[in-house]
């Protein structure tokens, strides 16, 4: 094997990100972690916090609204799509909140860019640079096994420069690291190519941290024991829920379920999809308060963008604006939070977004990380008030 080849193992299982030193000592402290999970594709808000009472959603949406029978109740106006009935028990529960109308000004209606900005903390007219967990920081010491994990592979919401963040689809090229080198017979590490002895350092660091954290699941001998319905992120949460029973120590872990861009006949779809995403969810719940981690863990969805309030020709719906999302948690304050969009007051057929989506990552690195003067602090919205207890 020559440089070359080592160095397109690396660029394709690295990743370099920063992770943040006061994010890391906080949940060091406390124990606290957050799983995020994208719906990628741009999940249709308004066919899933469904506004069943009124005349305007179901005239606007002649085939692909759902009548209060597809529904379950949440208040006399709103109700959730009745896919998502594993989670009744935590909306019964007080545990899981519906944060509505999330969004930013001049929004992007190109999945790539939007996403970009959703996990960076940019908007329509500034992008930012880092993933929004990492900018407040500077740099991460080596008391975690990871300071985070990708379970389906996307690391842009980690993108930085430097730290332990690890990707589970990236496991190849770090297992097989160690027999590449060797095989230059270590001559790369004494190589005067800074830039090469680099990413074989760091790649041997994040090497070493997988070996940590598999020594951890083999100790405590779960396996693939742990079984969530779902799907593919029904799996991703049983791992989820092993890592975190195993005593792996990552703050930040982030799962991913696509197919959400519906643009035709998009009632099945969409259904199975929010089927899918409930039972992972419900099952993740279930799995972490039995292992005694469910007090200290976030859930919280994300997605580039909602669907455009009136249906298309196909049945479906188009990319569009504002969308709701869901926090669930032991330490969550159940319930509706923020303004549902208005029907009658749309922008080019358009929901206005009522709540800016970087006041959540405002009250998520403040009210849970311990971290009030973060990047996002001129974000803070009184209507998160009591969102974590």
């Amino acid at each position: 094997m020559d440089r070359r080849k080592v160095v397109s193992s690396l660029v394709a299982g690295l990743s370099l990100p920063l992770a943040p030193i006061q994010l890391a000592a906080a949940a060091a402290r406390s124990g606290r972690r957050l799983i995020l999970v994208e719906l990628s594709g741009a999940n249709d808000g308004l066919n899933t916090v469904v506004p069943w009472a009124n005349n305007r959603y179901r005239a606007i949406r002649p085939s692909v609204s759902l009548d209060r029978s597809d529904l379950i109740t949440l208040d006399d106006q709103l109700g959730l799509n009745d896919a998502l009935s594993s989670l009744g028990p935590a909306w019964q529960a007080g545990e899981m909140a519906i944060i509505q109308g999330l969004g930013y000004p001049e929004q992007n209606r190109s999945h790539f860019k939007s996403i970009a900005l959703w996990e960076t903390g940019g908007d329509g007219n500034r992008a930012g640079r880092n993933g929004w967990l990492t900018e407040d920081v500077e740099a991460m010491g080596s008391r975690f096994d990871a300071h985070g994990i990708s379970l389906d592979g996307g690391m842009g919401v980690f993108a930085s420069s430097s730290g332990l963040w690890l990707s589970f689809t990236s496991l190849h090229h770090l297992q097989t690291l160690s027999t590449a080198n060797a095989g230059l017979g270590g001559t790369v590490s004494d190589s005067a190519n800074p830039a090469l002895s680099m990413l074989l350092d760091r790649g041997n660091a994040l090497d070493s941290a997988m070996g940590q954290i598999s020594a951890k699941i083999q100790q405590k001998g779960l396996g693939r024991h742990v079984n969530i319905d779902g799907g593919d992120l029904g799996r991703q949460a049983a791992l989820a829920a092993t890592l975190i029973s195993a005593g792996v120590d990552a703050p930040v872990l982030k799962m991913k379920i696509g197919g959400f861009d519906t643009h035709e006949n998009q009632r099945g779809d969409h259904e199975r999809l929010l089927r899918d995403l409930g039972r992972s969810l419900a099952g993740l719940r279930s799995a972490l308060k039995q292992s005694g981690h469910w007090d200290q863990t976030l859930i919280l969805t994300y997605s580039e963008f909602g669907r455009r309030a009136t249906e298309n020709y196909s049945r479906g719906t188009d990319h569009g604006t504002a969308a709701p999302h869901l926090l669930l948690g032991g330490r969550v304050r159940g319930g509706l939070f923020g303004r549902h969009p208005d029907l009658e007051d749309l922008e080019d057929g358009d929901l206005k977004y009522t709540l800016d989506y970087r006041s959540v990552y405002q009250r998520l690195l403040a009210g849970w990380f311990g971290l009030p003067d973060n990047r996002f602090s001129g974000f803070e919205d009184a209507s998160l008030d009591g969102l974590l207890i």
